[in-house]
């Protein structure tokens, strides 16, 4: 990836403008862009909350179209106390009455699929390896705040080394410009050359439609090019939801572990397995789904067909059961629970043995 931020305020540095990526569970990645009307500091106090809370329904594995609900209801009941002469408890608001955007995207190597949606906000620019550039036809939805309307999302598949574009309209809208013809602009820099660095297409794209900088509002450009793990990074089963299956998880992935020479966590992986599967028999219904994925750690992770989310607790002294979570938490780095449609995944990340090189998407 590689990005450009040009705000207005030369003065303070800051500006309304913001991007962002974050790492979800799974290899998954988050891709953010906003934009809040305004400049200088108040703008960028602002959008400081906008994106700090952005990062917080993000690591909960929120989908764009739930993140911008959330955030729209945020972004709407801090307004309603300002004007109704309300604090909130810390006296953070979300200063927004002039306006703000935002376009929450989610890509996933192992799928490539990517799944997208915005609040008012313009759509991001697609080139594929072998195509030419465009701007997705993504439903707008309302700028943040204002309710009343749903956000839609798209899903779309990006083969490996599609770069993806998202930008703020500082960067194709000007006093002599309108924005289709910026847009037309960045489509034939991005779309110029494909082997160019992702930096020099960003000061490619800059110096095009920013020839003396930005004069009349902050400019913010992400260029990402996406990646897959390929089938020598991820192994899949689908199990029954019976007794025997912990055991038959635990010989999978101890043969797995074995191909990719991880033995060393064996011990570890086999018991995290164990655990999380025999959780899925007893409480879930369903086939089960187990999927180990080789990257920069080792991904675990059990999919069933229930909605609850088990917790950490304390086992009494003569407790018989309950501390399968506990074990497995010690075990792993990091550890969590996403939901989806069909019903939740728990997920593991462990690190990989200092000695051993992990695979790459070129190998």
């Amino acid at each position: 990836m590689a990005y450009r931020y040009l705000p207005t305020d030369a003065m303070t540095g800051v500006g309304g403008d913001w991007f962002d990526v974050i790492p979800l569970s799974g290899t998954r990645v988050g891709l953010v862009v906003g934009d809040v009307v305004g400049h200088g500091l108040q703008a960028a106090a602002t959008m400081g909350r906008l994106r700090t809370t952005v990062r917080a329904f993000a690591q909960m594995d929120l989908d764009p179209v739930e993140l911008l609900s959330r955030l729209d209801d945020l972004v709407r009941q801090s307004a309603e106390e300002q004007w109704g002469g309300a604090g909130s408890a810390d006296g953070a608001h979300f200063d927004v009455t002039t306006g703000a955007t935002c376009l929450y995207a989610v890509y996933d190597p192992v799928s490539r699929r990517c799944v997208m949606a915005r609040a008012g906000h313009l759509p991001p620019a697609v080139v594929p390896p072998r195509g030419e550039p465009s701007f997705p036809d993504l439903p707008a939805g309302p700028p943040l705040g204002l309710g009343g309307l749903p956000f839609e999302p798209l899903e779309m598949e990006l083969p490996a080394g599609s770069l993806l574009a998202l930008f703020t309209d500082g960067l194709v809208e000007s006093r002599d410009r309108d924005i289709d013809h910026g847009l037309d602009i960045l489509g034939h820099v991005l779309g110029d050359d494909r082997r160019t660095a992702l930096g020099e297409l960003c000061d490619r794209a800059v110096e095009e439609l920013l020839p003396n900088g930005p004069a009349a509002d902050d400019t913010a450009l992400l260029l990402v090019r996406t990646r897959e793990l390929g089938a020598s990074q991820v192994a899949e089963w689908e199990l029954d939801a019976e007794m025997v299956a912990p055991g038959h998880a635990r010989e999978l992935t101890t043969a797995q572990l074995h191909r990719w020479g991880l033995d060393e966590l064996s011990f570890a992986t086999e018991l995290v397995v164990s655990e999380l599967v025999t959780n899925a028999v007893r409480y879930a219904e369903g086939p089960l789904h187990v999927r180990l994925i080789r990257d920069r750690t080792l991904l675990c992770e059990i999919a069933d067909t229930g909605h609850t989310s088990p917790h950490l607790r304390h086992s009494g002294e003569d407790d018989e059961g309950g501390r399968g979570l506990f074990i497995v938490a010690q075990l792993v780095q990091r550890w969590g629970t996403r939901y989806t449609r069909s019903g939740k995944t728990l997920w593991t990340e462990q690190a990989l043995p200092a000695d051993h090189r992990p695979l790459t998407a070129d190998r």
